[in-house]
């Protein structure tokens, strides 16, 4: 049995991003984390899966560094949007914690209005932790139990 999903709201600064895309299927993106940490290496840098729903577009991400060359390192140049995120903070063992995200997200999108405009994020911050990000409207909104 999993335990009850700590949410909060936070409120994140646009972050600039080097990635690869994919269609949203995890058959079709998963295999892009390992082609990514292998052109940039795991020390030192913040990695971030974004969806895009209505595009039906995952992007495997990480955060850009000065010096960074995303031409000769073969990837795009984006940005993940800033503003009022609902947060669920995941703890686990690969790979079941991954299968935890979806539904993680399912879950907070019945606390809040999700704001279509900006993608969800999956913020890698440690081995065995994810934050699981949903844009929201506004956080005046949010039911957090």
């Amino acid at each position: 049995m999993t335990a009850p999903l700590a949410t909060s709201v936070v409120h994140r600064d646009q972050t600039p991003v080097l990635f690869l895309r994919a269609e949203d299927e995890v058959e079709k993106f998963a295999p892009l984390w390992a082609t990514l940490e292998g052109l940039v290496g795991l020390r030192g840098r913040r990695f971030f899966g974004a969806f895009y729903v209505d595009a039906h577009e995952y992007r495997v991400c990480v955060q850009a560094q000065d010096g960074d060359d995303a031409e000769a390192l073969g990837l795009e140049v984006g940005v993940l949007p800033g503003g009022s995120y609902l947060r669920g903070r995941l703890r686990g063992e690969a790979p079941a914690i991954y299968e935890r995200i979806a539904p993680t997200f399912q879950a907070l999108g019945s606390l809040a209005t999700v704001d279509p405009s900006r993608p969800g994020i999956e913020f890698y911050r440690a081995h065995g932790e994810i934050d699981c990000l949903l844009p929201i409207v506004g956080a005046d909104d949010v039911r957090l139990d």
